[in-house]
């Protein structure tokens, strides 16, 4: 960096700054699922989808009874498609960049599983039928290949006091998603009446 500039804009600089990473901090990245890992992905019912596109990137939360995610085979998750906004962001941009990424959360557990890999949008019966809840099919299932695998140390979920009852937002101190969208929409929108709706809409729409 010259000239009072204090952006960091090679990898050169960047090492400089931060230094050699410590072995274990490689040595526990692989190529796939461990017994171990599988554990762990397997205990998760929460995950975040990171796909990237045309239109830009995408961070979709993905959520259902533990495991969320689940193993095929140590080189291939499975993860279905669950009724949501319909934006099918994600899916989009699978179709034209199957680069996609999972962070998984465990409830009460610091450290997260990271995957990285490739994915393609199956509609095959037999997989939809693997993920039927009450009889309703999900209208796709994510295939992912795994091209790597590790776990995220704890201290981002200790700093952001995750797990710690004390540290619950207040949910009634928020703008509610009514007023957000009140706020941004250009025609009458009666926000009371959508929140008043949302909770019914969301249990009858889950699956």
């Amino acid at each position: 960096m010259t000239g009072g500039d204090d952006t960091i804009r090679t990898v050169e600089e960047l090492e400089a700054l931060y230094g050699v990473p410590p072995r274990r901090s490689l040595v526990k990245e692989t190529d796939r699922i461990t017994s171990e890992y599988r554990a762990w992905i397997e205990a998760s019912p929460f995950v975040v989808l990171a796909s990237s596109g045309p239109e830009g990137l995408d961070c979709s939360p993905r959520g259902d009874p533990a495991p969320v995610v689940s193993v095929h085979d140590d080189k291939t998750l499975l993860l279905a498609d669950r009724l949501g906004n319909n934006r099918i962001d994600t899916l989009r941009n699978i179709v034209r960049d199957p680069r996609v990424a999972v962070l998984a959360l465990l409830p009460g557990v610091g450290e997260t599983i990271r995957v990285n890999g490739r994915a393609t949008i199956s509609v095959a019966p037999e997989l939809l039928n693997r993920f039927a809840v009450s009889g309703r099919l999900p209208r796709s299932v994510i295939v992912i290949s795994v091209d790597s695998v590790y776990f995220q140390c704890a201290r981002a979920v200790i700093r952001a006091g995750l797990w710690d009852a004390s540290q619950r937002v207040d949910r009634t101190s928020l703008p509610t998603v009514g007023e957000i969208i009140a706020a941004l929409e250009s025609e009458p929108f009666d926000a009371t009446a959508y929140d008043t709706e949302l909770p019914g809409r969301q249990t009858r729409t889950l699956y």
